[in-house]
């Protein structure tokens, strides 16, 4: 049988990679959707090379965006995010992506989605489905189309693009509904194999489980390559990741989480400020940054952070009780977030709203660009008749 062509387009978000799709080029029945993700990203594959599609062999490479007409009256489009697995034959859409977020704006414009400046500042209101938030997308625009061209540089992508602000309202809940999905600020697990351990369970933007580096046998200072070769490591850490889940109501049981549950929670390992030295070989002085921390997705570890991780940890920075609070130096503007490729800065604004801590917004700053256009190529027997 022929192969089906289906218009795609090829981004680069933030230091993440991603096919988008214009819902009308999809089958209606979302059901349907898997399959043709899958086999465009090349998974499920064994050898963890997704050879036979265009993912890139990592979790930050292996992802989709579906991108239609808005559902609310406070959005100008929809997006829906998918995260798929390498190995395995899943797609999990129970979080955002704040990376492949970054390209959505530009999409919208590009592609004649929203109305935008000819020269100018265009603004576009994202509704993400998977966490029904509201994202505000501002960036430059040059002829009519998304600037990409610029000296923001951003930590883990080679050179410089024109800046992108994304600013997510009322991130707090996105999963679970609450900011501090069981109320308490330290959690106690229970881990085989490593016994008790206290860890902070938030959800802000993404749910997230963090964790003192110390407890489990890291600095935070380590780069991804050596806690990725301990196995003794990644396993507790997926283990600490699974009963996050079941505390915070995203599965009913450890095994769910860990066979279904793949891409929420995300866990990290936080530290106060170290120097370390970053991917390029370069050393970061402890003074250039305000926590050090390391995140896990999809059972790697980031070479950078993930961006959706990075939020929810500075919104974490601003609760008080929180390991992530107990980490950071106090007193800064902007969270700064010491992470293998670099220093990140985000904004965090925490207040408190009936005695609780409520996250009012979080902004970040990202680059993007469009590598490819046109169709991606899936067996036709992906389709029924």
């Amino acid at each position: 049988m022929a192969q089906r062509r289906i218009p795609a387009v090829f981004v680069r978000g933030g230091t993440s990679r991603a096919l988008l799709f214009h819902a009308r080029d999809l089958p209606p029945d979302r059901a349907a959707w898997d399959p043709i993700f899958l086999r465009a990203l090349g998974s499920p594959d064994p050898n963890g090379r997704q050879l036979d599609g265009m993912g890139g062999g990592i979790s930050s490479l292996s992802k989709v965006a579906v991108i239609g007409p808005p559902s609310r009256p406070d959005a100008d489009v929809d997006y829906t995010f998918g995260q798929a697995s390498i190995e395995r034959a899943l797609v999990d859409y129970k979080g955002n992506c704040g990376n492949i977020s970054s390209a959505v704006g530009p999409f919208a414009v590009d592609e004649g989605l929203v109305p935008a400046p000819r020269e100018g500042e265009a603004t576009v209101r994202i509704h993400n489905t998977n966490t029904r938030k509201i994202i505000h997308s501002r960036f430059r625009v040059e002829g009519g189309s998304a600037a990409v061209e610029g000296d923001f540089a951003l930590p883990g992508v080679a050179g410089t693009g024109s800046r992108i602000t994304l600013e997510f309202e009322d991130p707090g809940g996105a999963a679970t509904g609450r900011l501090l999905p069981t109320g308490k600020t330290v959690e106690t697990l229970d881990i085989p194999g490593l016994g008790r351990i206290e860890a902070s369970l938030v959800d802000a933007t993404n749910p997230m489980v963090f964790v003192r580096a110390r407890d489990v046998g890291l600095s935070g200072q380590e780069n991804p390559g050596l806690m990725d070769a301990r196995t003794d490591l990644m396993v507790n850490l997926e283990q600490i990741r699974a009963e996050a889940a079941v505390r915070m109501g995203l599965a009913p049981d450890r095994r769910t989480a860990s066979e279904s549950v793949l891409a929420v929670p995300k866990v990290a390992v936080v530290a106060p400020p170290a120097p370390y030295i970053d991917l390029k070989g370069e050393p970061v002085p402890e003074e250039a940054f305000d926590i050090l921390s390391r995140v896990v997705s999809m059972g790697k570890t980031h070479r950078a952070y993930a961006l959706t991780s990075a939020m929810c940890l500075a919104v974490a920075a601003r609760v008080p009780g929180t390991l992530v609070h107990e980490a950071a130096r106090p007193g800064a503007p902007d969270v700064r977030l010491g992470h293998p490729s670099g220093v990140q800065a985000v904004g965090a604004e925490v207040e408190l709203a009936n005695g609780s801590p409520r996250a009012a917004k979080v902004v970040v700053y990202r680059t993007a660009r469009r590598l490819m256009e046109g169709a991606v190529l899936v067996p036709g027997s992906l389709f029924t008749a």
